[in-house]
């Protein structure tokens, strides 16, 4: 390269940021997500933390991936990259970062790449987060953004969400007088339900002065609505969260974007830890990353199939009885089994398959993740199965000490 600037960031800035990054993983809220650094990675069939692993033919629709796996196109940037791998590469780091700016219209400097999006994520709250400035969220929502509050001594303010199971933006505003950030998942995770962009842009809009809007669009290629990302085209105090772990099916290769002014981006930096050990995205994730951004099918493809297998489980599930969260445009939804939600959980793990997990705020519910037909058609069997059984009769594993299983889950990603 002849300069060190890029399209997304210079290369002096890409290190302190990925050096930030790789602080990130080792904070208490990134350590409290992850059971341990190895096992995590392995979750699935070698367990964690002593825990048994799971059969090789459990269904898996607790953590939200994408059973599709990596694009072919994306197979394909990654065997032809792979013979690369003795060179740092960096211009494949730049060229994904000009192809996803392209997509969206986004200025110099206004976007960063990293190994996955739970690193950036952390320090897109840390950095903006402390003991007098406070996190206001959705709740149920994703739980990364109140740990890292938890990590900054940062005081929470969860606000219920609507009967439409949307951020309740006017009470999320009236909750504090002058928070250090808004945390908005949209769609929702674990309701995969939306927030109306209008709702967002009121927030924004109408939000104290310094108050950063952190709005988390790791499943928005499933829904319908519009973007947020044109916001900081706008140079608004917004920071948008992207991964390639939902709809492009690359969970374990790990690639994610930061998108939000080059200023809210620098904050990353101030974000303390050891910083020793540089954390960049691989050139095989890179490369998997732009063609999965250029393959024009990819999106409307899964897109649909991830509809229609939803679409399908959640009119089996209200045609039997049971009661859906409804407007999922996710690849979850959620669903009320009349009894402690991890009590369901562990009757389901002795059917073979691995459901996800409850929040505070709906006890009774448990999320599920959309798998394949074939998958889905299997969790409809045991669903029916372990609601048929009496509350309370999956605790007799537990009294007779019946071995833990780990049951892969989002949070536990690297």
């Amino acid at each position: 390269m002849n300069s060190d600037m890029t399209q997304g960031v210079s290369r002096r800035s890409f290190l302190r940021i990925a050096g930030a990054a790789s602080a990130a993983t080792s904070f208490p809220a990134f350590a409290a997500m992850t059971p341990a650094a190895a096992p995590a990675q392995t979750a699935r069939r070698s367990g964690s933390r002593g825990m048994q692993p799971l059969s090789a033919d459990t269904v898996v629709i607790s953590s939200n991936e994408n059973p599709l796996g990596p694009a072919q196109s994306a197979l394909t940037a990654i065997c032809s990259m792979g013979v690369q791998g003795g060179r740092y590469h960096w211009d494949e780091y730049v060229k994904t970062i000009d192809v996803f700016n392209g997509e969206f219209g986004l200025k110099k400097d206004y976007s960063a790449l990293f190994p996955g999006s739970s690193g950036p994520l952390d320090l897109a709250l840390m950095s903006n987060l402390g003991p007098d400035k406070p996190l206001v969220y959705g709740d149920p929502s994703y739980e990364q953004g109140p740990r890292a509050a938890e990590v900054m001594k940062a005081p929470k303010y969860p606000v219920p969400l609507t009967a439409t199971y949307a951020h309740d933006v006017k009470a999320m505003l009236r909750a504090h007088p002058s928070p250090g950030a808004y945390y908005i998942v949209n769609p929702n995770n674990p309701t995969g339900t939306m927030t109306p962009k209008e709702d967002i842009v009121w927030l924004v809009n109408n939000k104290p002065k310094g108050s950063i809007v952190i709005i988390d669009e790791a499943y928005h290629h499933f829904s319908n609505d519009e973007s947020c990302i044109d916001m900081v085209n706008q140079d608004k105090d917004v920071i948008v969260m992207r991964t390639f772990s939902k709809i492009y099916g690359m969970a374990g290769l790990r690639a994610g974007f930061a998108v939000a002014r080059p200023d809210l981006i620098d904050r990353f930096n101030n974000v303390g830890g050891p910083s020793q050990s540089l954390a960049s995205i691989s050139i095989t994730s890179a490369a998997a990353a732009r063609a999965s951004l250029q393959d024009k099918d990819l999106v409307p493809l899964r897109k649909k199939i991830n509809a229609d297998i939803r679409t399908e489980t959640v009119e089996f599930l209200t045609k039997h009885g049971y009661k859906v969260v409804p407007g999922s445009q996710g690849n979850m939804f959620m669903v009320d089994v009349k009894r402690p939600g991890k009590e369901f959980q562990s009757a389901m793990l002795k059917e073979n398959v691995a459901i996800g997990r409850t929040w505070s705020a709906m006890p009774s519910y448990v999320r599920v993740t959309v798998g394949t037909k074939a998958e889905m058609e299997k969790f409809q069997t045991a669903f029916v199965k372990c609601m048929d059984m009496p509350a309370g009769a999956a605790n007799g594993a537990a009294e007779l000490r019946m071995p833990e299983f780990h049951v892969p889950s989002e949070l536990s990603r690297g």
